[in-house]
Protein backbone atom coordinates (compact mmCIF):
# COMPACT_ATOMS: atom_id res chain seq x y z
CA UNK A 1 0.00 0.00 0.00
CA UNK A 2 1.10 3.56 -0.71
CA UNK A 3 0.18 7.20 -0.49
CA UNK A 4 1.31 10.53 -2.36
CA UNK A 5 2.00 13.25 -0.92
CA UNK A 6 -1.49 15.01 -0.81
CA UNK A 7 -3.63 12.38 -1.68
CA UNK A 8 -6.40 11.13 -0.02
CA UNK A 9 -5.90 8.44 3.08
CA UNK A 10 -8.73 6.58 4.81
CA UNK A 11 -8.65 7.30 8.52
CA UNK A 12 -6.85 4.64 10.65
CA UNK A 13 -7.93 1.16 11.26
CA UNK A 14 -8.80 0.85 14.91
CA UNK A 15 -7.84 -1.92 17.33
CA UNK A 16 -4.05 -1.19 17.39
CA UNK A 17 -2.29 -0.59 20.80
CA UNK A 18 0.30 1.94 19.34
CA UNK A 19 0.91 2.99 15.89
CA UNK A 20 4.50 3.32 14.66
CA UNK A 21 6.02 5.19 12.25
CA UNK A 22 9.70 3.87 11.07
CA UNK A 23 11.34 5.81 8.65
CA UNK A 24 13.30 4.44 5.88
CA UNK A 25 12.25 1.39 6.77
CA UNK A 26 12.76 -0.28 3.15
CA UNK A 27 16.76 -0.05 4.56
CA UNK A 28 18.89 -2.18 5.64
CA UNK A 29 18.90 -1.83 9.68
CA UNK A 30 15.15 -0.38 9.47
CA UNK A 31 13.65 -3.27 7.48
CA UNK A 32 14.78 -5.85 10.04
CA UNK A 33 13.60 -3.90 13.39
CA UNK A 34 9.98 -3.77 11.43
CA UNK A 35 9.75 -7.75 10.12
CA UNK A 36 10.38 -7.61 14.48
CA UNK A 37 7.73 -5.70 15.44
CA UNK A 38 5.43 -7.04 13.11
CA UNK A 39 5.66 -10.13 13.76
CA UNK A 40 5.96 -9.46 17.63
CA UNK A 41 3.63 -7.23 18.07
CA UNK A 42 0.57 -7.93 15.92
CA UNK A 43 -1.55 -5.30 17.94
CA UNK A 44 1.27 -2.33 16.82
CA UNK A 45 0.18 -0.83 13.37
CA UNK A 46 3.54 -0.54 11.80
CA UNK A 47 3.70 2.54 9.36
CA UNK A 48 6.66 2.52 6.66
CA UNK A 49 7.84 5.26 5.40
CA UNK A 50 10.95 5.56 3.41
CA UNK A 51 11.33 7.07 -0.93
CA UNK A 52 13.15 4.12 -2.38
CA UNK A 53 16.44 5.61 -2.55
CA UNK A 54 19.15 4.00 -4.04
CA UNK A 55 20.20 1.45 -1.45
CA UNK A 56 16.10 0.63 0.12
CA UNK A 57 14.73 -2.52 -1.13
CA UNK A 58 11.10 -3.65 -0.19
CA UNK A 59 12.24 -6.77 -1.10
CA UNK A 60 13.46 -6.78 2.60
CA UNK A 61 10.35 -6.86 3.96
CA UNK A 62 8.46 -9.48 1.51
CA UNK A 63 7.73 -11.83 4.37
CA UNK A 64 5.70 -9.64 6.19
CA UNK A 65 4.48 -7.20 3.22
CA UNK A 66 0.72 -8.72 3.71
CA UNK A 67 0.06 -8.40 7.47
CA UNK A 68 -2.75 -6.81 8.61
CA UNK A 69 -0.46 -4.60 10.76
CA UNK A 70 1.90 -3.63 8.26
CA UNK A 71 1.93 -0.32 6.04
CA UNK A 72 3.80 1.41 3.33
CA UNK A 73 3.93 4.90 2.62
CA UNK A 74 6.38 5.97 -0.35
CA UNK A 75 7.52 9.67 0.56
CA UNK A 76 10.24 11.76 1.16
CA UNK A 77 11.13 13.47 5.24
CA UNK A 78 12.58 16.25 3.29
CA UNK A 79 8.61 17.44 2.13
CA UNK A 80 7.07 19.39 5.51
CA UNK A 81 3.58 19.47 3.85
CA UNK A 82 3.50 15.41 3.40
CA UNK A 83 5.24 14.63 6.15
CA UNK A 84 2.59 16.90 8.24
CA UNK A 85 -0.31 15.12 6.82
CA UNK A 86 1.26 12.01 7.28
CA UNK A 87 1.10 12.82 11.25
CA UNK A 88 -2.40 13.90 10.67
CA UNK A 89 -4.00 11.20 8.74
CA UNK A 90 -1.94 8.55 10.49
CA UNK A 91 -1.95 9.21 14.01
CA UNK A 92 1.40 8.19 14.99
CA UNK A 93 2.20 7.61 18.40
CA UNK A 94 5.73 6.66 18.32
CA UNK A 95 8.42 7.47 15.65
CA UNK A 96 11.76 5.36 14.65
CA UNK A 97 13.52 7.48 12.93
CA UNK A 98 15.84 5.64 10.40
CA UNK A 99 16.07 7.66 7.30
CA UNK A 100 19.38 9.00 6.58
CA UNK A 101 22.23 9.10 3.39
CA UNK A 102 24.93 6.99 5.44
CA UNK A 103 27.81 5.74 3.07
CA UNK A 104 30.71 7.87 4.50
CA UNK A 105 32.98 7.62 1.44
CA UNK A 106 29.73 9.52 -0.42
CA UNK A 107 29.30 12.05 1.93
CA UNK A 108 33.01 13.43 1.22
CA UNK A 109 31.42 14.08 -2.41
CA UNK A 110 27.90 14.97 -1.80
CA UNK A 111 28.35 16.79 1.38
CA UNK A 112 25.06 19.08 0.94
CA UNK A 113 23.12 16.07 0.00
CA UNK A 114 23.70 14.73 3.61
CA UNK A 115 23.02 17.38 5.19
CA UNK A 116 19.46 18.49 3.90
CA UNK A 117 18.61 14.25 4.27
CA UNK A 118 19.80 14.05 7.90
CA UNK A 119 19.68 17.81 8.98
CA UNK A 120 17.35 19.21 7.16
CA UNK A 121 15.09 16.00 6.84
CA UNK A 122 15.62 15.19 10.61
CA UNK A 123 14.48 18.91 11.83
CA UNK A 124 11.20 18.46 9.28
CA UNK A 125 10.03 14.99 11.00
CA UNK A 126 11.03 16.21 14.47
CA UNK A 127 9.25 18.99 14.51
CA UNK A 128 5.82 17.67 12.65
CA UNK A 129 5.92 14.91 15.40
CA UNK A 130 6.09 17.41 18.26
CA UNK A 131 3.10 19.16 16.80
CA UNK A 132 1.25 16.39 16.22
CA UNK A 133 2.07 15.26 20.55
CA UNK A 134 3.98 11.88 19.51
CA UNK A 135 4.84 10.14 22.83
CA UNK A 136 7.69 9.37 21.73
CA UNK A 137 10.49 10.10 19.13
CA UNK A 138 13.75 7.83 18.45
CA UNK A 139 16.12 9.06 16.64
CA UNK A 140 19.17 6.72 15.45
CA UNK A 141 22.19 8.47 15.36
CA UNK A 142 26.19 6.53 14.83
CA UNK A 143 28.93 5.94 17.22
CA UNK A 144 30.43 8.29 14.33
CA UNK A 145 29.71 11.38 16.14
CA UNK A 146 32.59 10.80 18.96
CA UNK A 147 35.24 10.69 15.95
CA UNK A 148 37.78 8.37 16.79
CA UNK A 149 39.94 7.22 19.42
CA UNK A 150 42.85 4.74 20.03
CA UNK A 151 42.10 4.06 23.90
CA UNK A 152 39.46 6.21 25.31
CA UNK A 153 36.44 4.82 25.51
CA UNK A 154 33.18 7.20 25.03
CA UNK A 155 29.98 7.09 26.60
CA UNK A 156 27.10 9.25 26.67
CA UNK A 157 28.53 12.17 27.62
CA UNK A 158 31.55 12.34 25.64
CA UNK A 159 31.96 15.97 23.08
CA UNK A 160 30.48 15.38 19.61
CA UNK A 161 33.87 15.55 17.63
CA UNK A 162 32.41 14.33 13.77
CA UNK A 163 35.47 13.60 11.46
CA UNK A 164 33.29 13.59 7.95
CA UNK A 165 30.46 14.90 6.26
CA UNK A 166 28.42 11.80 7.16
CA UNK A 167 29.11 12.05 10.65
CA UNK A 168 29.03 15.78 11.32
CA UNK A 169 25.14 15.92 9.65
CA UNK A 170 24.63 12.87 12.08
CA UNK A 171 25.75 15.16 14.78
CA UNK A 172 23.96 18.39 13.61
CA UNK A 173 20.72 16.40 13.25
CA UNK A 174 20.99 14.92 16.95
CA UNK A 175 20.95 18.70 17.98
CA UNK A 176 17.73 19.60 17.00
CA UNK A 177 16.54 16.74 18.11
CA UNK A 178 17.56 16.95 21.86
CA UNK A 179 16.13 20.83 21.78
CA UNK A 180 13.34 19.95 21.12
CA UNK A 181 13.51 17.77 24.83
CA UNK A 182 15.55 20.74 26.51
CA UNK A 183 13.27 23.05 25.23
CA UNK A 184 9.69 21.62 25.34
CA UNK A 185 10.25 18.63 27.23
CA UNK A 186 8.92 16.78 23.58
CA UNK A 187 9.72 12.78 24.49
CA UNK A 188 13.39 11.79 22.03
CA UNK A 189 15.59 9.43 22.76
CA UNK A 190 18.90 9.56 21.06
CA UNK A 191 20.75 5.71 19.75
CA UNK A 192 24.36 5.76 18.91
CA UNK A 193 25.43 2.44 17.87
CA UNK A 194 28.47 0.52 16.57
CA UNK A 195 28.63 -0.79 13.09
CA UNK A 196 25.86 -2.96 11.90
CA UNK A 197 26.05 -6.16 10.01
CA UNK A 198 23.67 -9.13 8.47
CA UNK A 199 21.73 -10.16 5.36
CA UNK A 200 20.44 -7.53 3.62
CA UNK A 201 22.83 -5.30 3.85
CA UNK A 202 23.54 -3.40 0.42
CA UNK A 203 26.95 -3.34 -0.66
CA UNK A 204 28.26 -0.39 0.00
CA UNK A 205 29.00 -0.98 3.45
CA UNK A 206 32.85 -3.14 4.14
CA UNK A 207 31.26 -6.60 4.49
CA UNK A 208 28.85 -7.07 2.14
CA UNK A 209 31.34 -4.77 -0.31
CA UNK A 210 34.13 -7.59 0.36
CA UNK A 211 31.52 -10.44 0.25
CA UNK A 212 30.19 -9.83 -3.30
CA UNK A 213 33.79 -8.64 -4.69
CA UNK A 214 34.95 -12.30 -3.38
CA UNK A 215 31.97 -13.91 -5.04
CA UNK A 216 32.20 -12.81 -8.01
CA UNK A 217 36.41 -13.24 -8.10
CA UNK A 218 37.20 -10.03 -7.12
CA UNK A 219 40.01 -8.19 -5.00
CA UNK A 220 38.68 -6.80 -1.84
CA UNK A 221 39.45 -2.87 -1.85
CA UNK A 222 41.25 -1.40 1.38
CA UNK A 223 41.78 2.13 2.33
CA UNK A 224 44.71 3.10 3.31
CA UNK A 225 46.95 0.15 5.66
CA UNK A 226 43.66 -1.68 7.33
CA UNK A 227 44.44 -1.18 10.19
CA UNK A 228 41.52 0.72 11.32
CA UNK A 229 39.27 -1.42 13.52
CA UNK A 230 35.65 -1.10 13.67
CA UNK A 231 32.97 -2.71 16.31
CA UNK A 232 30.88 -5.04 14.47
CA UNK A 233 27.38 -5.79 15.52
CA UNK A 234 25.12 -8.11 14.05
CA UNK A 235 21.61 -7.23 13.05
CA UNK A 236 19.41 -9.62 15.18
CA UNK A 237 21.33 -7.96 17.93
CA UNK A 238 20.64 -4.16 17.24
CA UNK A 239 17.08 -5.09 16.51
CA UNK A 240 16.66 -6.42 20.15
CA UNK A 241 18.85 -2.97 21.13
CA UNK A 242 15.75 -1.00 19.41
CA UNK A 243 12.89 -2.42 20.89
CA UNK A 244 14.58 -2.32 24.04
CA UNK A 245 14.31 1.65 23.74
CA UNK A 246 10.81 1.55 22.13
CA UNK A 247 9.70 -0.26 25.74
CA UNK A 248 12.30 1.33 28.17
CA UNK A 249 13.95 3.94 26.88
CA UNK A 250 13.89 7.13 28.82
CA UNK A 251 13.02 10.55 27.12
CA UNK A 252 15.86 12.89 26.84
CA UNK A 253 18.33 9.90 27.22
CA UNK A 254 21.51 9.23 24.74
CA UNK A 255 21.87 5.26 24.48
CA UNK A 256 25.03 3.37 22.98
CA UNK A 257 24.34 0.11 21.55
CA UNK A 258 28.05 -0.90 21.26
CA UNK A 259 29.86 -3.95 21.07
CA UNK A 260 32.82 -5.19 22.62
CA UNK A 261 33.56 -7.03 19.29
CA UNK A 262 36.37 -5.28 17.22
CA UNK A 263 38.45 -5.77 14.10
CA UNK A 264 40.46 -4.49 12.10
CA UNK A 265 39.69 -3.85 8.32
CA UNK A 266 42.35 -6.05 6.65
CA UNK A 267 41.65 -8.93 9.31
CA UNK A 268 38.25 -8.66 8.06
CA UNK A 269 39.60 -9.32 4.59
CA UNK A 270 41.33 -12.40 5.75
CA UNK A 271 38.70 -13.91 7.45
CA UNK A 272 36.06 -13.21 4.64
CA UNK A 273 38.58 -14.54 1.72
CA UNK A 274 38.79 -17.92 4.25
CA UNK A 275 35.49 -17.99 4.40
CA UNK A 276 34.43 -17.40 0.75
CA UNK A 277 37.59 -18.60 -1.26
CA UNK A 278 38.71 -21.66 1.53
CA UNK A 279 42.12 -20.65 1.48
CA UNK A 280 44.92 -20.49 4.48
CA UNK A 281 47.14 -19.58 2.71
CA UNK A 282 49.11 -16.43 3.26
CA UNK A 283 50.19 -15.92 -0.35
CA UNK A 284 47.29 -16.95 -1.79
CA UNK A 285 45.16 -14.71 0.41
CA UNK A 286 47.39 -11.45 -0.88
CA UNK A 287 45.87 -12.31 -4.20
CA UNK A 288 42.65 -11.68 -3.10
CA UNK A 289 43.36 -8.10 -1.05
CA UNK A 290 44.07 -4.70 -3.56
CA UNK A 291 45.54 -1.53 -1.22
CA UNK A 292 44.22 1.95 -2.22
CA UNK A 293 44.75 5.68 -1.14
CA UNK A 294 43.50 6.17 2.30
CA UNK A 295 39.90 8.26 1.78
CA UNK A 296 40.33 12.02 3.62
CA UNK A 297 39.34 10.92 7.00
CA UNK A 298 39.43 7.33 8.33
CA UNK A 299 38.71 7.09 12.23
CA UNK A 300 40.78 4.16 13.66
CA UNK A 301 38.65 3.43 15.89
CA UNK A 302 35.40 3.91 17.62
CA UNK A 303 35.39 2.17 21.24
CA UNK A 304 32.34 2.66 23.19
CA UNK A 305 30.84 2.00 26.62
CA UNK A 306 27.15 1.00 26.66
CA UNK A 307 26.56 0.10 30.55
CA UNK A 308 23.24 2.72 29.62
CA UNK A 309 22.03 -0.47 27.69
CA UNK A 310 22.80 -2.86 29.70
CA UNK A 311 20.91 -1.38 32.57
CA UNK A 312 18.21 -1.80 30.36
CA UNK A 313 18.37 -5.17 30.24
CA UNK A 314 20.11 -5.37 26.35
CA UNK A 315 23.57 -6.98 25.77
CA UNK A 316 24.64 -8.39 22.39
CA UNK A 317 24.50 -11.90 22.04
CA UNK A 318 25.39 -13.03 18.32
CA UNK A 319 28.95 -14.47 18.19
CA UNK A 320 31.17 -13.16 15.14
CA UNK A 321 31.90 -16.72 13.81
CA UNK A 322 27.66 -17.55 13.60
CA UNK A 323 27.15 -13.59 12.56
CA UNK A 324 29.21 -13.67 9.62
CA UNK A 325 28.34 -17.16 8.61
CA UNK A 326 24.63 -16.15 8.23
CA UNK A 327 25.38 -13.05 6.70
CA UNK A 328 27.77 -14.45 3.27
CA UNK A 329 24.84 -17.02 2.63
CA UNK A 330 22.88 -14.43 1.57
Amino acid sequence: MSAAAGGEAPGPPSGFAKRVLVTGGAGFIASHVIVSLVEDYPDYMIINLDKLDYCASLKNLETISNKQNYKFIEGDICEPHFIKWLFETEKVDIVLHFAAQTHVDLSFVHALEFTYVNVYGTHVLVSAAYEARVEKFIYVSTDEVYGGSLDEEFDESSPKQPTNPYASSKAAAECFVQSYWEQYKFPVVITRSSNVYGPHQYPEKVIPKFISLLQHNRKCCIHGSGLQKRNFLYAADVVEAFLTVLKKGKPGEIYNIGTNFEMSIAQLAKELIQLIKETNSESEMENWVDYVDDRPSNDMRYPMKSEKMHGLGWRPKVPWKEGIKKTSMF
